[in-house]
């Protein structure tokens, strides 16, 4: 074999390799991937087939005056606190269903708190007050489910009481409801009925602070992003489940969101 057929041969291998190379997919020639899957965590939009994937839960405590506001301000309220939930806490309810809600371990007085839920579509930090209800995409109503007990105990003791708030199906929640339909939920009655008899009975404008000054201050704190979520907080009268009971849930504006203790 001459010189030249083996200079063609190699070029020919080089270029056959090269397109090779060129037709296998990029993902192919990526770098690292996961070793297992990690499902994504999404919340069903109502009237849209697109989901709503979570990134962050966030809720905030003690929200609601024992009393309306005679001026729709409180010059004393404190600083608000929050603290957040695992993603895969979330336990999505469908419109018009009672919801399997299993009762959860270590807890002997499991408590209920209703709550208007906010999804953000996008964030920032240091986020104006006036500016902050435009990153909010949509509504749903929420439970922020909680071990009491183990609050209690936890926090008598100074202690971080995360188990008694961020575990398993802890976050129950309907649909999200797009804010570009419902408009934003700045008042309107808000209750919560256990086997009928209503337990919880308010309304948002007793908020101590709005949604839109919950976010405000959330991101002075953190980076807010799209699929962040916020619990707002619960009117008070909160109180424990057992087995059997059957929670019903209702915001003026929302569809009712209802579940069973299993």
């Amino acid at each position: 074999m001459n010189s030249l057929d083996r200079r063609t041969i190699l070029t020919t291998g080089a270029l056959a390799l090269a397109g090779a190379a060129a037709s296998v997919p990029a993902a192919a020639q990526a770098g690292p991937k996961s070793m297992f899957p990690v499902p994504a965590t999404t919340i069903p939009i109502v009237g849209e087939t697109d989901v709503f994937q979570v990134r962050r839960i966030y809720c905030i405590g003690r929200n609601y005056a024992a009393h309306a506001r005679e001026m729709g301000s409180d010059p004393t309220r404190e600083p608000p606190f929050f603290f957040q939930k695992p993603t895969d806490a979330i336990q999505n309810v469908a419109v018009g269903s009672v919801a399997d809600h299993p009762y959860p371990s270590l807890t002997k007085n499991y408590h209920y708190e209703v709550e208007l839920v906010a999804a953000l579509k996008s964030g920032g930090t240091n986020i104006p007050a006036e500016k902050a209800l435009d990153h909010v995409y949509g509504y749903a109503l929420g439970l922020d489910m909680t071990r009491r007990d183990l609050q209690r105990a936890l926090g008598d003791e100074k202690k971080p009481w995360e188990i008694g708030k961020s575990f398993d199906r802890s976050a129950v929640l309907g649909p999200i409801h797009p804010a570009a339909k419902t408009g934003h939920f700045t008042k309107g009655a808000i209750s919560l009925a256990l086997n009928g008899a209503v337990k919880q009975n308010s309304n948002l404008q007793n908020m101590i602070w709005s949604v839109a000054e919950q976010i405000a201050k959330l991101s002075d704190a953190f980076e807010l992003k799209a699929g962040d979520i916020i619990y707002s907080g619960t009117p008070e009268n909160v109180g424990p489940v057992v087995k059997g009971d059957v929670l019903l849930c209702k915001l003026e504006g929302l569809p009712d969101m209802s579940i069973k203790i299993v």
